[in-house]
């Protein structure tokens, strides 16, 4: 790999793609933002039902959780509809799961009550990237989720421990990259998904290698690059909070 061949994007190695984060998108959901990084464009809808799985009933506490899935168009050819065949693939499985586990790292279940909140995530346009930004726009919809909950005095506080945005990786022709879009993502030697909080933490990290097998400082590349882009998330998020 050459740091002198550019990307195709012609962004910089350590580039976002333009990031907006829309809120309110969806006018029935309690919460809701449509966000977009790119050419990806994902809706996270928020819906809060007043109960609990049958596993947590009495226990005191709430459960957040996901559903994930692409519009037929989202991608250059169209895709059945998974309701068409019946029944989920199963990397929409794994990604609506990734989601979930995200969410509900940085909340406090004890303090949500018994109350289920679950963050639809829909893919409207994949570009790549498209369960980093499920992850960073569902973390929006579940704050205005909770925040209406405290305006119609649910809840006494919104019950999250901090912020939860993710983010892609990987080593291409020009070196370790940052955000990958289709593209990139299609021809990398390697790739990960960063899953990481406000507060320094990491709740997960996909990293595979497609061809070679990459090394630890190699590794370390795309973890800074990761950190260096969720801040920027971050910002993000906060900008589209509620402003009362």
């Amino acid at each position: 790999m050459s740091g002198d061949v550019s990307r195709p994007s012609g962004r910089a190695l350590d580039a976002l793609r333009v990031v907006s984060i829309e809120p309110g998108f969806s006018h029935h959901a309690e919460g809701s933002a449509l966000i977009r990084m790119g050419g990806t464009e994902v809706l996270c809808t928020a819906t809060v039902e007043p109960k609990v799985p049958g596993f947590l009933r009495g226990q005191g506490l709430g459960w957040v959780t996901a559903e994930y899935g692409m519009l037929p168009r989202a991608t250059h050819k169209r895709g059945q509809r998974e309701a068409a065949r019946g029944q989920q693939s199963g990397r929409t499985l794994e990604i609506q799961r990734l989601i979930g586990r995200s969410l509900r790292a940085v909340t406090d279940r004890r303090a949500m009550g018994e109350l289920t909140i679950t963050v639809d995530c829909d893919v409207l346009n994949a570009d790549g990237g498209t369960r980093c930004a499920a992850i960073t726009g569902g973390w929006v919809a579940l704050h205005h989720a909770f925040s209406k909950l405290v305006r119609n005095r649910v809840l006494p506080a919104v019950p999250l421990l901090g912020q939860v945005a993710a983010v892609s990786c990987g080593l291409t022709d020009a070196g370790a990259v940052l955000d990958l879009d289709y593209v990139e993502d299609s021809a990398a030697e390697a790739d990960a998904n960063f899953v990481l909080t406000d507060r320094g933490a990491i709740v997960e990290i996909q990293a595979s290698a497609e061809g070679a097998p990459f090394t630890d400082a190699q590794f370390a590349a795309l973890h800074t690059l990761a950190r260096n882009g969720v801040s920027a998330l971050f910002a993000a998020q906060h900008a589209a909070l509620p402003k009362d």
